[in-house]
C-alpha cells in the first residue's frame, strides 16, 4: 500500500499516483528529477515552502497547489511551474484529474501555526486510497475526524505534535499504515521514531522512513 510513498526529510514527501508524481512540500532536495506533474504546500515556512526545491522537481506541466492566503508568496515560484491553484481547509477539490481533500492544521496552544492562517493537510486519493498528509498540526478536533487508509503524521514536538500525541491521534483515526515525518531534522530525533512506533497499537502498521 505505501510501495507508492517516499518520505525525505521534515515533510518532503513524493506520492506516486495514476495522475503522476505528487510532492507534498519538497525541501532539501539532492536529486532534480523534474518530474512533478503536482506540488502540494501545507503552509509557508521555509522548510515546507522552498523555491529552490520547487525548482527540482518542477516540470513544464507542474500544476502547484497552495493555501489561499499564500497566493502572493507563491508567486516567488510561479515561473517554476505551468500554474497555480488555492485551496482553503475543509474542502474537496479536483485538481486537473487529481482529487484532494484539505483538512485543516494548526497548532493547540502554541504559536507557530495559527488555525486562522488557513494552511492545510491534504487527503491525496488514488488508487481506491486515501493517504492524509497532516501537514504542521497538533491532535486537533478535525484530525481526528480524518477517514484514511495511510496517515504520515508529524511526531518532532515544538512546532507540532511530539511522538505520543501522533501516536494517540493515529491510534484514535485508525489507518492501516502510520508513517512518521517532521522529525530527526529541524526538531526531533530518530529516537522519535520508534517511541511513536511502541505507542500506536499493533492493529495499525508503522512504517519508518526517516
Amino acid at each position: 500500500m505505501t510501495e507508492n510513498i517516499k518520505v525525505f526529510v521534515q515533510n518532503s514527501i513524493r506520492i506516486a499516483t495514476e495522475k503522476g508524481k505528487v510532492y507534498v512540500d519538497p525541501f532539501q532536495m539532492k536529486e532534480e528529477p523534474h518530474d512533478a506533474a503536482f506540488i502540494l504546500i501545507t503552509h509557508d515556512h521555509f522548510d515546507h515552502f522552498s523555491p529552490e526545491s520547487i525548482e527540482k522537481v518542477a516540470c513544464k506541466n507542474t500544476t502547484l497547489v497552495v493555501p489561499e492566503n499564500m497566493e502572493a508568496k507563491a508567486k516567488e515560484a510561479a515561473a517554476l511551474v505551468a500554474k497555480t491553484v488555492t485551496v482553503t481547509p475543509g474542502i474537496s477539490k479536483n485538481v486537473d484529474g487529481l482529487e484532494l481533500e484539505t483538512v485543516p492544521s494548526y497548532n493547540i496552544g502554541k504559536p507557530f501555526h495559527p488555525k486562522e492562517a488557513g494552511w492545510v493537510g491534504y487527503i491525496i486519493k488514488t488508487a481506491g486510497k486515501r493517504i492524509y498528509v497532516a501537514g504542521d498540526t497538533d491532535a486537533i478536533p478535525e484530525a481526528k475526524n480524518v477517514r484514511c487508509d495511510v496517515a504520515l503524521v508529524p511526531i518532532g514536538g515544538k512546532y507540532t505534535m511530539d511522538a505520543g500525541e501522533a501516536a494517540a491521534l493515529v491510534n484514535t483515526i485508525e489507518p492501516a499504515v502510520a508513517i512518521p515525518v517532521h522529525y530527526g531534522g529541524v526538531v526531533g530525533t530518530p529516537e522519535d521514531g520508534i517511541r511513536f512506533q511502541k505507542s500506536v497499537k499493533e492493529s495499525v502498521k508503522v512504517e519508518i522512513q526517516i
